[in-house]
């Protein structure tokens, strides 16, 4: 499968995982049972008891503390993504779009980050970006 869409299936599975555990878990729930209508209709049922299993199992382990359960819940979604876009990768351009307008809008905000960085370097000058953290130790010839 083409890293595009191994790249998509990873945000879906982790952002829907994230919804989860939020008010607005019901999102998460429809966009994927209508995913799974286009391309499976017949499984779209089991879509959403697996989504509510997911979410009570979530909801026990963030209560004792056992982070190991999401992670494991967003493997588990990342590859069922990945399986229904390897099945049909039409699907993307609908998956895209609930990502778009759906899934990502209904994060909450500590969970949602927009980047933008632009840069111009010429002659012997030096750009460094970065989205978080950034340390840079320059000792080489004409740096100070």
């Amino acid at each position: 499968m083409e890293a595009e869409l191994v790249a998509l299936a990873s945000t879906a599975g982790t952002t829907v995982v994230s919804l989860l555990v939020t008010d607005s878990w019901t999102t998460a729930r429809d966009a994927m049972v209508a995913l799974w209508k286009r391309v499976h209709p017949q499984r779209s049922g089991f879509v959403a008891d697996e989504l509510g299993e997911a979410r009570a199992a979530l909801l026990t382990a963030l209560r004792s503390g056992d982070a190991t359960v999401q992670k494991d819940l967003v493997g588990e979604w990342q590859g069922k993504v990945r399986r229904l876009l390897a099945t049909d990768p039409d699907a993307s351009e609908e998956l895209r779009r609930l990502l778009r307008e759906d899934l990502l809008p209904a994060l909450p905000p500590a969970q949602t980050k927009t980047i933008n960085l632009h840069a111009h370097a010429s002659g012997t000058s030096q750009v460094n970006q970065a989205g978080g953290n950034l340390h840079v130790h320059n000792r080489g010839r004409g740096y100070q």
